[in-house]
């Protein structure tokens, strides 16, 4: 069982190849999912994710995001860039969130949104799973992989979704929007 993602070769790459889906039961994809006797890395963390942006949202427009992510209690803390091409992510570890942040406002980006999320991260094979629960949007898995190796990414896609259908995960459960677009459509809704 991996402490520190960057141990852990399934999150080294430039590119990710990531599905989404919302689960119409967790207590039901967690039983698929256990039958194929996935590594565990943590259950049930913490993830708070702050995201930033310029004043002008020069980086949204772009279609990029840079995101500073702690986990709690594994006591990890990322710094995240993804975008602009789908498949885009790139992340490193840091040491210190709050010179991070701090960093980045010096740099004149601002805070546009922060997230909280209940994680738990798992590996099957070269892949890696996640369930993640938001209170308010529901509760999602995502199956992914990271690559250096542009040319992978169709094949790695169509693996993925042969997965998702042994997880009993369909089609009409995917979700292709960010966390980031459905918390704003959500908040959008409540004012």
């Amino acid at each position: 069982m991996g402490n520190c993602l960057s141990m852990n070769k399934h999150f080294e790459g430039r590119y990710e190849v990531e599905l989404k889906y919302r689960l119409t039961s967790r207590v039901q994809f967690l039983a698929l999912l256990a039958n194929k006797n996935p590594e565990v890395m943590h259950e049930d963390n913490l993830e708070h994710d702050t995201y930033f942006d310029l004043p002008d949202a020069s980086l949204a427009n772009q279609n990029k995001s840079v995101c500073i992510r702690e986990i709690q209690p594994s006591g990890i803390m990322l710094w995240i860039v993804k975008g602009p091409e789908a498949d885009r992510c790139e992340a490193v570890n840091i040491n210190h969130v709050g010179k991070a942040r701090s960093m980045l406002n010096t740099m004149g980006y601002h805070q546009v949104l922060e997230v909280k999320k209940l994680r738990s991260i798992y590996f099957i094979g070269k892949f890696h799973l996640t369930v993640d629960t938001f209170e308010g949007l529901g509760e999602f898995a995502e199956l992914a992989i990271m690559t250096e190796d542009e040319s992978k990414l169709e094949i790695y896609r169509q693996e993925l979704l042969s997965l998702a259908s042994e997880l009993g995960l369909f089609a009409e459960q995917l979700e292709t929007r960010s966390y980031r677009e459905l918390i704003h459509e959500l908040e959008g809704d409540r004012l």
